[in-house]
């Protein structure tokens, strides 16, 4: 039998934008949850999904993507044995699931499913896409509907194209899936926020989910696109709060960036926003997944588990106390930027 190690804590929400779904602060990135495929069971995926909830984490983000619908097979059958109206569910349009002779496989999914990825951003495929996660999850509906992966750092010098499809398809279809009801709020799932700006003045989005680009390694986004959103009251979502590994591993053989093996100039960086937050007594982890939302236009954090240790971790570093004089000294030593940032 194993022991819940897990409190109940009562964690605090936002609402996304101007919709009417409410996020708790702290998420459940659930990429891993597919990715890992057979390294993660199906009983040690309900025991993990199961701790989320009872220490009160009620917002839940998946994708086609992930495990090549494995992540929304997994998290669907534990979502839909739970009162409907006590959590919010983000998935992601974009990609279709298809045959794995009509498709491409994702190199970074560990999983064994019978699928591959067709990239589709037309109006069409849309409601296509969310007809198919539904049927994957078991669910009647999902709050957040997110176009998947419009930018230069999925497509390369194919991104113009794309985008002029997303814009003409797949962008107007969210925004009619949300006039008829049928999602609460819809936006953009990525890792560049420059496309997220670009679209910020084009459509009426809720929210923006951004991946390992506001963090306590890079704060680029501070400059234009969060004082943007703060100002059109679109909130965003971080994913990757620990840059996919630099910022949570002190062997560098295991720490990652952007999935990479570490280049020297951010690996130093990042050794030395450690010592600032080791001079405090303050865990490194714990200040990168806090600092984000320190931004106002910031609703919650998702880092990604698949080990139910590091769903422990990630609470107890979340609600661990931070002194404002380490935030000071991060600024004053110029290694992170406060500009705009609550202290």
């Amino acid at each position: 039998m194993t022991t819940n190690i897990l409190t109940t804590n009562t964690l605090a929400t936002s609402t996304l934008g101007n919709s009417s779904i409410e996020v708790t602060e702290m998420g459940f990135g659930g990429a891993s949850l597919g990715a890992a495929g057979d390294r993660v069971s199906e009983e040690q995926v309900t025991q993990i999904l199961q701790a989320a909830y009872d220490i009160g984490i009620r917002y839940f983000d998946t994708a086609p993507l992930y495990g090549h619908g494995l992540s929304e097979r997994r998290l669907g059958r534990f979502l839909s044995t739970l009162p409907r109206d006590t959590f919010a569910l983000s998935t992601k349009v974009g990609r279709l699931l298809v045959p794995e002779d009509e498709g491409e496989r994702n190199d970074l999914m560990q999983d064994s499913e019978p699928f591959a990825i067709r990239y589709d951003y037309s109006y069409d495929a849309a409601r296509a896409s969310v007809e198919a996660s539904l049927d994957r999850l078991g669910l009647d509906r999902v709050d957040v509907l997110l176009c998947h992966d419009i930018d230069i750092w999925t497509h390369g010098d194919g991104q113009p194209e794309i985008l002029k499809t997303a814009r003409e398809g797949i962008l107007p279809a969210l925004s009619d899936l949300r006039s008829e009801g049928v999602i609460g709020a819809f936006g953009l799932g990525v890792n560049e926020w420059q496309v997220c700006d670009q679209i910020l003045e084009e459509f009426d989005v809720d929210c923006f989910l951004l991946a390992g680009r506001f963090t306590l390694l890079e704060q680029d986004p501070l400059d234009v696109f969060l004082p943007h959103c703060a100002r059109k009251n679109v909130s965003v979502i971080i994913g990757g709060p620990y840059n996919s590994g630099i910022l949570a591993n002190v062997d560098r053989r295991r720490a990652t960036y952007d999935y990479k093996p570490v280049d020297d100039a951010r690996w130093e960086k990042a050794q030395k926003i450690r010592e600032v937050c080791e001079s405090h007594n303050v865990d490194l982890r714990a200040a990168a997944l806090q600092y984000p939302l320190k931004h106002p236009a910031v609703a919650t954090v998702i880092p990604g588990v698949w080990k139910m240790e590091e769903l422990q971790t990630n609470m107890e570093l979340f609600t661990a106390e931070i002194p404002p004089a380490l935030w000071q000294d991060l600024e004053d030593a110029g290694l992170v930027r406060m500009d705009g940032i609550k202290i």
